[in-house]
């Protein structure tokens, strides 16, 4: 009997240990389930933020930073400004025709970008933008070139260049990127390689590698729900 006591004590010790297992099986494969189900509630607000007193009731408004106005010369030698992208989603990056690094992988990236917009149906509720940082050789001819030699569609991706200087400020002030020219960079310039995804009213919502699938990828998720988040 004695044997038989200690056989089922121990039966009962590997029940219980099973029982434990299983229940923190039961617990994690919730919270993955859990993980996997939460649904996004908002993207972050980049830039400096400002607070202002209504007057007429005293209570205080949260502005988020938002792109300065601007204008420049796009690929058909026309004028292209901040009104032209108002009320849209845009996708804004810097770049130059001649760059033997790493422009050739963003253009590819944001054409990729492009394919997956029109596929998704979002191609004019979303716009691109793409500054070059090297506007004493990249022309409106030569950015029209180089627009057809990548398959952009300049219905609604425009490449604008302008004055150098308002080019570079544009890009430090309007979007918090780097454009300089440099003796010890590919080139002769030095740019941010990051896209930076701007909401319809003029706010910047995300920054991304733009030489990375993951992060375009990511950030195609982010254009849908800003999109989703307007309807």
């Amino acid at each position: 009997s004695c044997v038989q006591s200690k056989k089922a004590s121990e039966m009962i010790s590997i029940t219980k240990s099973t029982l434990f297992l299983v229940g923190c099986f039961f617990i994690l494969c919730t919270s993955c389930e859990e993980n996997n189900n939460t649904i996004q509630k908002d993207l972050p607000y980049i830039g400096p933020v400002t607070l202002e007193e209504k007057i007429s009731n005293g209570l205080i408004d949260t502005l988020h930073f938002t792109v300065p106005k601007w204008a420049f010369i796009i690929q058909d030698s026309v004028e292209v400004s901040h009104r032209n992208y108002e009320g849209h989603v845009y996708v804004t990056d810097f770049f130059f025709s001649s760059c033997p690094s790493i422009c050739p992988v963003m253009s590819a990236q944001m054409s990729r970008l492009q394919y997956l917009l029109k596929k998704k149906n979002l191609w004019g509720e979303v716009m691109l933008l793409s500054h070059t940082v090297d506007p004493l050789n990249d022309t409106p001819a030569i950015l029209k070139s180089y627009a057809e030699q990548i398959g952009a569609d300049c219905e609604n991706w425009n490449f604008v260049t302008g004055v150098q200087s308002t080019l570079y400020e544009h890009a430090r002030n309007g979007y918090f990127m780097t454009a300089l020219q440099s003796d010890t960079a590919a080139g002769g310039f030095f740019h941010s390689d990051n896209f930076v995804l701007v909401d319809q009213n003029k706010h910047l919502r995300g920054i991304y590698d733009g030489t990375s699938n993951e992060d375009v990828d990511r950030l195609f998720l982010d254009i849908q729900f800003l999109i989703e988040k307007e309807k």
